[in-house]
């Protein structure tokens, strides 16, 4: 802003001058008083600071960066010690050299201001003074500048003679363009003195206008401003007119505002230019003297001895120039020939394919190295499309990453298979690089490298890390990232099948591990041979699998059934028969839950279905979910009950159906948790059963019952009290010592006990079972058998164990009109045959009630006719009836 009010002024008081309003010199004089008064303001703070005016107060010193400028050192490190000592040396030489600059312009710009207050006699000598002392002002700063040992020899020789050639041919331009005849001798001289001086400040300005802007706009500026002062000085001598004064302003003003903004970029470090278009060092001189020469001839018409020896003058710097550039561009044909032959070398020797395709993606060029690699010849390869020349699958692939690198997009790896000299297919992996901006290059570049042995050590190595070495199924961490790659689908479908082995470890120990190993191959034949192809199938511990399939709800129910039906077939073993397995089958839906909820839910519905009975396909749903967290809560909760005092007994009376008058009890047992609430043995048994607790609940629900019973002796003497004794229970040695005791202890008669053992369970262990039921009724204690059904096995184990009271469930009695009437008269009937009193359970309806008297049954039980109740309750309903004889 400041420049352009300057040389606004400077304008105007130009057009001033030359309509004649103000003096010519007085123009003169004020536009460089305007252009000194900026330019020393800028230098004047220069030389206070030693940094550009924008630089902040105690800035940190910069340090020499790889170009050989200065940049900032790395705050607190030690090495920037000794440069910092060089960076001060460095600013006062640069603040001598501003304040030079800064004196040397003050004094141009008074010898501007000197011609209108100075006698006419004295101004040709106060100028010359003047325009002296400004020289050696400049030229001091000028010698001072740094930066000029940064050359080698050489390009020092080389920027000589140019200076040297443009200032001979402005010497002779400006001899021969001189009027002849018209200026004294001394003047000519001066002037023709005087051009050559500034030929070489130019000269020397443009030389160096890339590397040291700063400088070249000092030397510019230092010519700029001796040219203006010379005007000032020839110019009255040779008798122009006042106005012609007015042409030493602009140089003279540019000169001395490109001089203070050089000595600005000095202080600043002096950053270089980035290339631009190369000075015409040779054509430029011999330009000059040949139109100054043309023109000379046109206007006098010959060339005196002293232009003619000028104008030879001129070949010489011409000639050396010509001269040192053969030799420097034998240099560097010689240094670019030992680059390309360590390129090609490098190049030939290396691991890669190099490759440069134009903007067609034809190849134009291919190293050495392409025989030796992939057995490729330049026959094989130049002027071809590089797309045909890789896999037909990788080709589209590849030529829109190779168009959007042409369009500007980022270069990213490009992965195909290229086919080699003998036609087979490489796996390579290629860097691409646009070099099209490289003048040497003007391609892309690609570096082709073959990966083929590292993909197979790749796979390999995933196969070995993703499988079972056993089965050669894909193990859990491939089931997980196959889960995790179909939830990316926007729409994710299928499910995945959880499969678990029973009887694995039975075969383990009986048979030993190489037999169990056989097995689980066998196993995975028969997964791999059941399921599609495109379905996944993995091992995710020793005896569970898994199954992924894309199949819907439906067909992946079918195919639960068919694993099922497959894994259940018999295993041939070499040394042994044939062993059989039951599996379990758990079924989730694949939806955009994580892997792990997924697994964790067709594993929760696996769990269902081994608690089910395995052999069986389970779904997962959310009550399923809830019914597992239960089932968890009571193996948490029920170790410990018997201790805490949590269980309690209800008791259910049995009545007689000619009467209706009770005759005994059912114990049923009740855990009262105070966290879980009350739970029933439909609930609670399974968990004892898994807990292996059932035997401490046995012995406490047997003492708690026998206990009860002798308390409702002495008002009840014929009631009866029954109490569900598991299987498992009977088999244990000390169950018969163990009921004659607490019979004995609480002085109750035997046949008051009814020991109830459950029909579908007795099968597991007939033979024990019926040996301790008859160590019960040596002691007197009745034998009830409870869940009967009437099919050929149970009507087998009538005759087999010693049974007094045989008790049948609703699904017999049925309504009056039921079918399966004939078939409860048949179970009556055989009852009474083998003296076997039969009681009707669960019963829920008069007509129930009704038609089990019809048939025969002795006794009944149920809500209709009396609902479970506690002791105390069941005392005050026993006191409604009169006590009988059953």
């Amino acid at each position: 802003m400041p420049e352009a009010v300057v040389l606004a002024a400077a304008a105007l008081l130009l057009f001033l001058a030359v309509v004649g309003a103000m003096p010519p010199s007085a123009a003169v004089a004020l536009a460089a008083a305007a252009g000194t008064v900026l330019a020393g303001v800028r230098l004047s703070r220069l030389a206070a600071t030693g940094g550009p005016p924008t630089a902040a107060a105690g800035a940190r010193p910069p340090t020499a960066t790889a170009a050989g400028r200065p940049s900032d050192p790395p705050a607190g490190t030690v090495a920037a010690q000794p440069r910092h000592g060089r960076w001060s040396r460095r600013a006062a030489l640069r603040r001598r050299v501003v304040g030079l600059l800064d004196a040397a312009v003050a004094t141009a710009g008074l010898t501007a201001a000197v011609p209108p207050i100075v006698a006419p006699a004295h101004r040709s000598a106060v100028v010359a003074a003047g325009v002296a002392l400004t020289g050696v002002l400049l030229g001091g700063a000028l010698f001072l500048l740094p930066g000029r040992s940064r050359l080698d020899r050489p390009v020092r020789l080389r920027r000589v003679v140019e200076v040297v050639s443009f200032g001979v041919s402005l010497v002779f331009a400006t001899w021969v363009l001189l009027p002849p005849g018209e200026l004294p001798p001394a003047v000519r001289e001066l002037t023709v003195v005087g051009a050559g001086l500034l030929a070489g400040l130019a000269g020397t300005g443009l030389a160096d206008r890339r590397r040291r802007p700063g400088a070249a706009l000092c030397w510019t500026g230092a010519a700029a401003v001796l040219l203006g002062l010379g005007l000032l000085l020839v110019l009255p001598v040779a008798g122009a007119s006042d106005r012609a004064a007015l042409l030493a302003v602009p140089p003279l003003l540019g000169g001395m505002l490109a001089t203070a903004t050089g000595a600005a970029r000095l202080a600043g470090g002096d950053p270089p230019r980035p290339a631009g278009p190369v000075w015409p060092t040779v054509t430029a001189p011999a330009a000059i003297a040949t139109v100054a020469a043309a023109c000379h001839l046109l206007v006098v018409g010959e060339f005196d001895v002293t232009g003619m020896l000028l104008g030879l003058a001129v070949i010489p710097p011409m000639v050396v120039r010509e001269l040192l550039s053969a030799a420097d561009n034998r240099r560097y044909a010689d240094r670019l020939g030992a680059q390309e032959a360590h390129f090609r070398a490098l190049v030939s020797g290396g691991h890669d394919l190099v490759l440069l395709l134009d903007e067609a993606l034809r190849v134009r060029w291919q190293s050495p190295a392409a025989a030796r690699l992939f057995g490729l010849t330049d026959a094989d390869v130049r002027d071809r499309p590089l797309p045909e020349l890789l896999h037909p699958q990788d080709a589209p692939c590849a030529a829109g990453l190779l168009t959007g690198v042409l369009d500007g997009a980022e270069p990213t790896l490009l992965s195909a298979r290229l086919r080699d000299g003998q036609g087979n297919w490489r796996e390579t992996e290629s860097t691409v690089s646009d070099q099209r901006g490289v003048v040497e290059v003007g391609a892309l570049v690609l570096h082709v490298r073959d990966v083929g042995d590292r993909r197979r050590l790749e796979r390999t190595v995933h196969r070995l890390a993703a499988t079972d070495q056993l089965t050669g199924l894909a193990n859990r961490v491939e089931l997980l990232r196959a889960l995790g790659s179909r939830r990316q689908l926007r729409h994710p479908s299928g499910a995945l099948l959880v499969v678990d082995l029973h009887g694995l470890g039975g075969v383990n120990d009986a048979y030993g591990r190489a037999a169990g190993d056989v097995v689980l191959v066998e196993v995975a034949r028969r997964l791999r041979g059941t399921v599609g192809p495109d379905e996944l199938v993995a091992r995710l511990t020793g005896d569970e699998f898994a199954v992924v399939t894309t199949e819907g709800p439906v067909l992946a129910f079918g195919l639960g059934d068919r694993l099922v039906a497959a894994l259940s077939e018999p295993y041939p073993l070499p040394d042994a028969g044939p062993v059989r397995l039951a599996a379990s089958v758990g079924l989730a839906e694949i939806t955009d839950a994580g892997a792990e909820d997924v697994l964790r839910q067709a594993d929760l519905a696996r769990r269902r279905a081994v608690q089910l009975g395995r052999n069986r396909v389970e779904w997962y749903d959310g009550y399923l979910e809830e019914q597992l967290v239960r089932r968890l809560d009571l193996e948490r909760e029920l170790p410990g009950a018997v201790a805490r005092g949590e269980l309690d007994l209800v008791y259910q009376p049995v009545l007689g159906l000619i009467d209706r008058c009770p005759v005994g009890t059912e114990a049923l047992l009740r855990w009262r948790s105070p966290v879980l609430g009350t739970v029933l043995p439909a609930e609670l048994l399974p968990v004892a059963g898994d807990l292996d607790l059932l035997g401490e609940l046995g012995r406490w629900v047997l003492a708690r019952a026998c206990r009860q019973l002798a308390d409702w002796s002495a008002g009840s003497p014929q009631l009866w009290m029954a109490v569900n004794v598991t299987p498992r229970e009977l088999a244990g040695t000390d169950f018969v010592e163990r009921a004659a005791t607490l019979l004995a202890e609480h002085g109750v008669p035997g046949e008051r006990l009814v020991i109830e053992v459950s029909e579908p369970l007795v099968t597991e262990d007939a033979g024990t079972v019926a040996a301790r039921l008859a160590g019960l009724r040596s002691l007197g204690v009745r034998i009830a058998l409870d869940d009967f059904r009437p099919e050929h096995a149970s009507l087998a184990q009538l005759r087999r164990l010693p049974i007094d009271l045989l008790k049948v469930g609703p699904e017999l009695v049925g309504a009056a009109d039921d079918p399966q009437r004939p078939l409860l008269d048949v179970v009556v009937s055989l009852a009474d045959r083998l003296g076997v009193a039969v009681v009707a359970e669960q019963l829920e309806s008069i007509g129930q009630v009704d038609r089990a008297h019809r048939a025969g049954c002795r006794y009944g039980q149920g809500f209709v006719l009396a609902r479970p109740a506690t002791a105390e309750r069941v005392e005050a309903y026993f006191e409604e009836f009169p006590s009988a004889s059953r």
